[in-house]
C-alpha cells in the first residue's frame, strides 16, 4: 500500500465522492479510514473512534463479524461468480431465498428478487409494481405516491419518488407521475400541527385527497420508509403506516416498504413494517443483509402479488429486468451467514435497549444546549438531532457550526453523520452501554465547542 503521505496528498484528487461537492472534498479532505474492529474505526493517523454512523446504516453486526467474512472467503474459493439470469442459478441463492421466506413470513413476504443494493431494490420494486397492474389489465396504473422528506436511493426512479430536493433538482426532469404528500414530521410541516397523532391523521387525509385528485385507477404504488431515515430520522405516529396500508388496500394501490435501512433489526423489531404491525406488498432491502461486507439486496414480494405473476399465461409476466450481480453467489453466502448471526445475537433486543439510552441522552443534551432544536428517536438505534441557530424561529444551523460539532465530536471519540441541519446516529446494533456513553460525551463536547 502507498504510504500515508501519498494518501493524504492524493485524497479526493482523482475520486469524486458521493453526496459531496467535488471542490469541497478537495478543500476539506475526507477522513481516511484504514482499519476497523468491533464498533470502532481507525483513521490513517491512528485516531480511533466509535462509529456512530454504522458504516452507512449497514454494519449492524460491527466490523469483526467473522462468520460473514469466512462465508465470503469460502465462497470465493468455491464459486466466485455466476449469473442467475434465465437458465442458471446457484446453490447459495436458492438457500438464501428459502431463509428469507422464513424470516419475512410474519411480513407476508414469500418471494425474493435479488439486486446489487438499495437503489437497485427500490428501482426493482417500482418496476414490478407497474408490471403487476399491467398483468392484471390495469395498464393505466403508472403513477407513484410517496412522502416529502422520504429517501429512496439515487436511480432515476428512486430520485423521482424521493421527497428531498437535494436529490432531485440537478437531475430534473425526472420520472413523470410521481407525487408527494406531507410527511408526519412534527417539528416542521405545512399543516402547522405538532401533535403526532393528529398530524398522522392529517397526512392520511392528504393521501386520500391526492388519490382522489390523481384518480385511484392511475396509481401503481405508494412507497414509504417505516421510519424516515436519511431525511432526518422521522418516526411517524403508530397509526400512520397502518392507515396508509388501509388506504392503499381500499384503492387497489400496492404498498412498497422501503426497508433498506430498517430491515434486520434496526428499529428494535425484525423489520420496520413489523414494528408498526403492517404487511406491505413489496419490501426493498439491502445494507444490513450482508452487514455491509458485500454489495447485495433483495426485493421481497407478498404471495398475492407473486400469484399474479406466476399464474399469468399471456407472457406479460416475463420479467425484463435484472442486474449482472443479481443473486451473486458470494453475496448470497454472505447474506446467509449474516442472517444466521443476526438471529443468533437477537440484535433487535439490544437495538431497542441502546436506542432508548441514546434517545434519553440526546434529550438531556437538548436541555443543556440551545443549538438543539429537535431530538428524534425512540425506535431502536436510529436517532437524530436537528440543530438550529435560534430555537424560537427554528432557523437551521449554518454549515460551519454543524461542521464544528462533527469535527470536535470526532476528535472526542465518535464519528457522527451530518445531513443538512441534522446529526444522524445509526451505530452498529451490537453497541454497548459504554459505547453509547462515548457517543453522547463526544456530542456534548462538539456542541459545547460550537456554542463558543
Amino acid at each position: 500500500m502507498k504510504d500515508s503521505n501519498f494518501l493524504k496528498e492524493h485524497n479526493a484528487k482523482s475520486i469524486w465522492h458521493p453526496m459531496a461537492h467535488p471542490a469541497d472534498s478537495q478543500a476539506n479532505p475526507p477522513t481516511i479510514v484504514t482499519r476497523a474492529q468491533g464498533v470502532r474505526i481507525t483513521d490513517l493517523d491512528g485516531h480511533e473512534t466509535v462509529d456512530a454512523v454504522g458504516g452507512l446504516w449497514n454494519v449492524n453486526l460491527g466490523f469483526s463479524c467473522q462468520p460473514v467474512k469466512d462465508a465470503i472467503a469460502g465462497q470465493l474459493d468455491t464459486l466466485p461468480y455466476y449469473s442467475t439470469f434465465r437458465g442458471t442459478s446457484n446453490d447459495q441463492v436458492i438457500q438464501l431465498a428459502e431463509e428469507l421466506r422464513r424470516f419475512f413470513a410474519p411480513d407476508g413476504l414469500t418471494r425474493a428478487f435479488f439486486t446489487s443494493g438499495g437503489s437497485d431494490s427500490v428501482e426493482t420494486a417500482l418496476r414490478l409494481a407497474r408490471q403487476y397492474h399491467k398483468i392484471r389489465g390495469e395498464a393505466g396504473r403508472t403513477k407513484f405516491l410517496s412522502l416529502k422528506k422520504g429517501y429512496h436511493g439515487t436511480h432515476m426512479g428512486g430520485a423521482s419518488v424521493n421527497g428531498n430536493a437535494n436529490f432531485r433538482t440537478q437531475y430534473e426532469p425526472l420520472l413523470p407521475g410521481c407525487h408527494h404528500i406531507p410527511a408526519p414530521y412534527t417539528y416542521r410541516n405545512p399543516l402547522n400541527e405538532s401533535d403526532p397523532a393528529r398530524l398522522a391523521q392529517l397526512c392520511l387525509q392528504a393521501l386520500e385527497d391526492e388519490i382522489a385528485f390523481q384518480g385511484s385507477g392511475t396509481i401503481a404504488a405508494f412507497i414509504m420508509e417505516p421510519i424516515l431515515g436519511a431525511g432526518g430520522v422521522i418516526p411517524p405516529h403508530e397509526s400512520f403506516m397502518p392507515g396508509v396500508r388501509d388506504i392503499c388496500t381500499k384503492h387497489g394501490i400496492l404498498l412498497i416498504a422501503d426497508e433498506v435501512i430498517t430491515a434486520f433489526g434496526r428499529t428494535g423489531s425484525w423489520s420496520g413494517s413489523r414494528h408498526w404491525g403492517v404487511q406491505p406488498d413489496l419490501m426493498a432491502t439491502a445494507k444490513a443483509i450482508t452487514n455491509g461486507y458485500f454489495p447485495f439486496g433483495a426485493v421481497m414480494i407478498t404471495g398475492s402479488v407473486a400469484e399474479v405473476f406466476e399464474n399469468d399465461r399471456t407472457g406479460a409476466a416475463a420479467i425484463g429486468h435484472g442486474y449482472t450481480y443479481s443473486g451473486h453467489p458470494v453475496g448470497a453466502a454472505a447474506a446467509l451467514a449474516c442472517l444466521a448471526e443476526t438471529e443468533k445475537l437477537n440484535v433487535p433486543e439490544n437495538a431497542a435497549t441502546r436506542g432508548t439510552q441514546l434517545h434519553r441522552g440526546l434529550l438531556d443534551l437538548r436541555d443543556k444546549h440551545s443549538l438543539i432544536g429537535d431530538v428524534r428517536g425512540g425506535h431502536g438505534l436510529m436517532c437524530a438531532l436537528e440543530l438550529v441557530s435560534d430555537r424560537e424561529s427554528k432557523t437551521p444551523i449554518d454549515k460551519a457550526t454543524i461542521g464544528t460539532v462533527q469535527e470536535v465530536a470526532y476528535q472526542s471519540g465518535a464519528m457522527v453523520r451530518v445531513s443538512g441541519p441534522n446529526i444522524i446516529l445509526s451505530p452498529p446494533l451490537i453497541l454497548t452501554e459504554e459505547d453509547a456513553d462515548v457517543i453522547l460525551g463526544a456530542l456534548d463536547d462538539g456542541l459545547t465547542a460550537a456554542a463558543r
